[in-house]
């Protein structure tokens, strides 16, 4: 292949998946407690040099750019704003910290608090999971002992019985991957959030850290260069079949 349309079909694959990114960032701005990804670009060695047959900064001809390509998707954990709803049901973490859920035997982390109860009085996240005491004990409400409350601190009271929600944060965010369903899986141990540090907002959601109006610039800016490396390509490859052309007739 040229080298030209080598470096723009590169091109095109990165801003195309660049495209995915953000387009899933968009599918989930009414997500609550959404973490937006970015999609995170790295120059390419030249094919050669990929290849082995070469090395960087040898000045032959293959030391030359290789484009782009994408390195890997980081999320973005910055927090996003907080929504007063007043369901009795809805908490939201105000600083550092996640809660802890459990899906098949399972313990995951999560952001989203939009929780709900179950007819038996189980708190549980929209997708059925169970949401978890600081014991790792299943949290439960009794549907006839009166209304709960849940204090700033993230316990819930209920009565005379208080139980406390489990809140837990990683060593380092990188240690965090993304699971679906806003769930995350920690790749290494996690440390529960000191009493002081704790601070939740009951009757509170976070809302997506997704930007809609800064996405969308980012879409247009990622097409239009999709659309660049096209119109390169099949510049590239009319002049090539041009020269052919001229090359056949001359002989």
């Amino acid at each position: 292949m040229p080298y030209g349309l080598y470096i723009s079909a590169e091109g095109a694959r990165a801003q195309t998946q660049r495209l995915e990114t953000i387009a899933n960032n968009l599918a989930n701005v009414d997500t609550a407690g959404f973490k937006r990804d970015l999609a995170v670009f790295q120059a390419r060695y030249a094919e050669a040099i990929d290849q082995g047959r070469d090395y960087p900064g040898s000045g032959s001809v293959n030391d030359v750019g290789g484009g782009v390509m994408l390195r890997l998707t980081q999320t973005d954990f910055a927090p996003g704003p907080l929504k007063r709803t007043g369901a009795p049901t809805d908490v939201a973490i105000r600083d550092k910290g996640f809660f802890l859920v459990e899906k098949d035997g399972q313990q995951y982390l999560t952001r989203a608090g939009d929780f709900q109860l179950t007819a038996e009085g189980n708190l549980i996240t929209q997708q059925g999971y169970a949401v978890l005491s600081d014991g790792g004990t299943p949290i439960t409400v009794e549907p006839g002992n009166g209304p709960f409350e849940i204090t700033p601190r993230g316990v819930l009271r209920q009565g005379g019985s208080a139980q406390m929600l489990a809140m837990v944060q990683p060593a380092s965010l990188g240690d965090l991957v993304k699971v679906g369903e806003s769930l995350f899986k920690s790749l290494a141990e996690t440390e529960p959030v000191e009493e002081n540090d704790r601070d939740v907002a009951w009757g509170y959601l976070e809302a997506s850290s997704v930007r809609p109006t800064s996405e969308m610039v980012q879409l247009i800016e990622a097409s239009r260069a999709v659309e660049a490396n096209v119109n390169m390509m099949q510049t590239q490859d009319q002049m090539l079949s041009q020269l052919v052309t001229r090359v056949m007739r001359s002989s």
